[in-house]
């Protein structure tokens, strides 16, 4: 019998894992009402805000449903701002509010310390090559998310 790969396994238990040890390093550095996702979310506007929801739902890969309760709770923080765009107001805009350097400064500090983690004992090498598998399986699953997309609309 054919063994199968543990691939999928491994990154889920990566995935879980790091999450904890995530949430647990932003509560002892006092940022314990931020989740990991609403870090990634912050983590997205950080590199440059005032953007479209559905540029945020790039940025991020979170699903536009799970991205727009998070953003409510970002909102009633005062981290974020919601605002309707000057050339369509269809449209609504994502800013940070200006508050969040503070917290930008400890999520950062955070985020230093989960790669630390991450890589111990890691070569350079060998975190570019990892790095590169990952970005590979990150296009594969792309590819099929974006055809099984396709195939919804058209169906």
């Amino acid at each position: 019998m054919k063994s199968l790969s543990e691939g999928g396994i491994l990154i889920s238990q990566v995935h879980q894992l790091s999450g904890r040890v995530f949430a647990r390093k932003l509560r002892d550095h006092g940022l314990g009402a931020i989740n990991p996702a609403q870090g990634r979310i912050l983590f997205a506007l950080w590199k440059g805000d005032d953007i479209p929801i559905r540029e945020l739902v790039s940025r991020t890969k979170l699903q536009k449903s799970t991205l727009t309760s998070m953003l409510d709770r970002l909102e009633l923080d005062g981290l974020i701002i919601r605002k309707p765009s000057p050339n369509d107001r269809r449209v609504i805009l994502i800013s940070l509010a200006r508050d969040h350097e503070i917290i930008r400064d400890l999520f950062l500090q955070v985020s230093h310390e989960m790669i630390g983690i991450f890589y111990a004992g890691f070569s350079s090498g060998e975190i570019s090559d990892f790095e590169e598998k990952l970005r590979r399986i990150i296009a594969n699953l792309q590819d099929c998310d974006e055809t099984d997309e396709s195939h919804e609309e058209k169906g």
